[in-house]
């Protein structure tokens, strides 16, 4: 029998606490932070953007229902670094400082991340 092959994920270029910007789909223009990220599948969650509304039933008699929102995933390759100081979404690459720590920096303003 043949073994499974242990699934390998792809860097992202973003993580949690980044703040981005939507550059497709129906929020396109949105700016939020990221909330949750999934290597596994390339999705994050961002605030304000993809929400989804829920109808939750009564769980116990004489409560009423209620009606929830949430933020749902979109791929990743969907956001853009955004600088709060320039307020322009731009790419990133990875630069080392004086002192030899590797940080990400955006191209557009310079700007760095880490």
């Amino acid at each position: 029998m043949a073994k499974k092959p242990t699934p390998r994920f792809q860097k992202m270029h973003v993580k949690k606490g980044d703040t981005v910007q939507v550059i497709s789909g129906k929020d396109k223009g949105k700016v939020g932070e990221i909330l949750k990220s999934f290597p596994e599948t390339s999705t994050v969650i961002v605030q304000g953007v993809n929400v989804k509304t829920k109808h939750v039933k009564p769980r116990q008699e004489g409560e009423s229902g209620q009606i929830t929102t949430y933020e749902g995933p979109i791929h990743s390759s969907k956001v853009m670094l955004y600088s709060e100081k320039e307020k322009v979404a731009s790419r990133s690459c990875c630069t080392f400082t004086e002192d030899g720590r590797k940080v990400r920096k955006l191209k557009k303003t310079g700007e760095i991340i880490d």
